[in-house]
């Protein structure tokens, strides 16, 4: 039966609605994400104090950005692109990292790091597996939660960043109705309000803010209503100063974060979008990736902050049932001629410090709160406990300097490193990981050609190994048969390939009196866990396939079928059979 939740779509991603309704829809989009967009980059120059010309460039160059890779996302060009309606939008995980870029090296050490970590993404984007064992939800969730914990000294700064006779009263009373307000919806709304909330609560804060005097509509009386900024390319910085390696690991966990957050997105995006509930075709997760990609390239050849994918295009998706791409397309092009209208720039840099400092401390909370759910995604046990705790704890002290406050000054170059906390709790997360899977149980690989002929060769191989983890012979034979009912099905997979030779990899481990096992192979056209879904317990079938699918759903503890562009990925997780009393 398809999902309740998915019954309700009315355009799917190929389908056309009427031009009025995608316009609607578009310029709803566009309202929404406008102000996260071009406030981040407003935020990363004014902290780091630069000049009003780079500013305007960089906004200018922000919403054609926005707009090339929305378009890109929607359309899907070659590898590039998810083919849904994704939007893409200034990152709000890059602005301590960027800033500290601005401080330490300007805009050309910036833009230096940007493409160096870009390009990461780019190798990535093509290699997602590689990422499976090092990139948890626990390593991706520690360092989201280390981001706000090392740019809030910059908010709360920004909250009192104002003339000294608003200080008193004016200032914390703006910052206290632009919070209460954003977050009182938040928590208060649903639907389609929740997602005016944070534009709610900086529109009453502003509104009070020009009552009490603070409002300066200089910069939108002066603004023109169409032209381009002044050319303001900051070049780039090769020079690969001690600045520049102190901040690339940490451009590069973040960057990688980002890539997280765009596979969530893009998963979630093929959710909402069909009217039959099917599992994630990862090859248009690899798009998003791409798109994503390109949109940080561009960002560090143009000399601007970096982009993600934006997940309130899936909520809207969700809401209204209108997935088509035709969507996505609206939206890019919308952002586009925003990019000619400097009244924009203007509108948001009359805002008031206290109101961009609220609204920076509902956004970088929630931020917090997701890297949290992350971490609590699978459930969180004594490992990922340690992990966190860790992590955490050793990446704040040092972002303080309170662990061994004298080492800074007297290490030099690795001493610029360690003050980095996200640096140093990505690091320790990262390695308490790999400890973790090099100290548990080793794993046990075979190779061999995806053939039923070499079906004896696994099972023996699979008989052997888990013996020696006191496996029973009823346990062992029902490793035997998952791994035959799999065998038959990744062949069928793949059964469109016929003249292709295809490998098979298994590797297999025990974890918690479980065995993980997990099978790399060729790349098939349909999704093991979207027939799974299907087939119901009554029913019977004749096709060998199906039958297999079925009897993995009974034999086997968890399936998880992850599609990329060159290699199938299967993972599966075997209970063993008590021994009879």
């Amino acid at each position: 039966m398809p999902d309740q939740d998915t019954q309700h779509i009315r355009f799917e991603p190929n389908e056309n609605p009427p031009p009025q309704l995608a316009t609607g829809l578009a310029a709803q989009l566009v309202v929404l994400t406008i102000s996260g967009i071009v406030i981040t980059p407003v935020i990363v120059i004014q902290a780091a104090n630069i000049g009003e010309p780079f500013l305007s460039w960089a906004l200018f160059c922000v919403l054609l950005i926005s707009g090339s890779t929305t378009i890109l996302q929607a359309v899907r060009i070659g590898r590039f692109g998810s083919g849904h309606v994704l939007l893409m939008g200034t990152s709000g995980a890059f602005i301590a990292i960027c800033i500290a870029a601005l401080m330490n090296g300007g805009p050309a050490l910036m833009c230096t790091l940007i493409i160096v970590s870009s390009i990461m993404q780019f190798l990535l984007a093509f290699k997602l597996s590689l990422l499976r064992r090092i990139v948890t939800p626990t390593v991706a969730g520690i360092i989201l939660m280390l981001i706000p914990v090392t740019v809030f000294p910059i908010v709360f700064e920004l909250l009192s960043n104002v003339e000294e006779r608003h200080l008193a009263f004016n200032a914390p009373f703006v910052a206290a109705i632009t919070i209460l307000v954003s977050a009182g919806l938040a928590m208060r709304a649903t639907g389609m309000l929740r997602l005016w909330t944070p534009l709610l609560g900086l529109i009453c804060g502003t509104l009070v803010a020009a009552l009490l005097g603070m409002f300066d509509t200089a910069p939108i009386r002066e603004a023109a209503w169409l032209g381009i900024p002044t050319w303001a390319w900051p070049g780039l910085d090769l020079s690969f100063s001690p600045a520049f390696w102190a901040l690339v690991p940490a451009f590069i966990f973040v960057t990688v974060v980002g890539l997280i957050e765009t596979i969530g997105d893009s998963v979630a995006i093929q959710r909402v979008s069909q009217r039959q509930p099917r599992a994630p075709d990862y090859r248009v997760v690899q798009g998003a990736v791409g798109a994503d990609g390109v949109g940080n390239l561009l960002s560090g050849v143009l000399g601007t902050v970096p982009n993600t994918t934006y997940s309130t295009s899936v909520a809207v998706t969700e809401l209204t049932g209108v997935a088509s791409r035709r969507i996505g397309i609206y939206v890019g092009v919308i952002f586009l001629c925003l990019a000619f209208l400097p009244k924009i720039k203007g509108v948001i840099l009359a805002l008031p410090n206290p109101v961009m400092g609220g609204y920076l401390t509902i956004v970088l909370a929630m931020l917090f709160i997701v890297g949290m759910k992350l971490v609590l995604r699978d459930g969180l046990d004594y490992r990922k406990g340690i992990i966190t705790g860790v992590s955490l704890w050793l990446g704040i002290g040092f972002q303080y300097n309170l662990i061994f406050p004298g080492l800074v000054e007297s290490t030099g170059f690795w001493g610029t490193i360690i003050q980095n906390g996200m640096t140093i709790g990505g690091l320790v997360a990262i390695g308490l990981t790999l400890c973790w899977e090099a100290l548990g149980s080793r794993r046990h690989h075979m190779q061999t050609e995806l053939a039923m002929a070499n079906l004896p060769q696994l099972n023996e191989f699979l008989s052997t190994t888990s013996k020696k983890w006191r496996w029973n012979e009823a346990s062992v034979q029902r490793l035997q048969q998952v791994n035959e009912e799999l065998l038959i099905s990744l062949i069928d997979n793949n059964e469109g390939d016929a003249e292709q030779s295809r490998d098979l990899r298994v590797s297999i481990r025990a974890d918690a009196g479980r065995l993980e096992l997990e099978y790399i192979a060729a790349v098939a056209d349909s999704n093991i866990e979207d027939r799974a879904m299907f087939v119901e317990d009554d029913a019977s079938s004749e096709i060998s396939a199906e039958l297999s699918i079925k009897l993995l759903k009974h034999l086997a503890t968890e399936i998880r079928h992850q599609k990329y562009f060159n290699m199938d990925v299967v993972n599966i997780r075997i209970d063993p059979i008590p021994e009879a009393a």
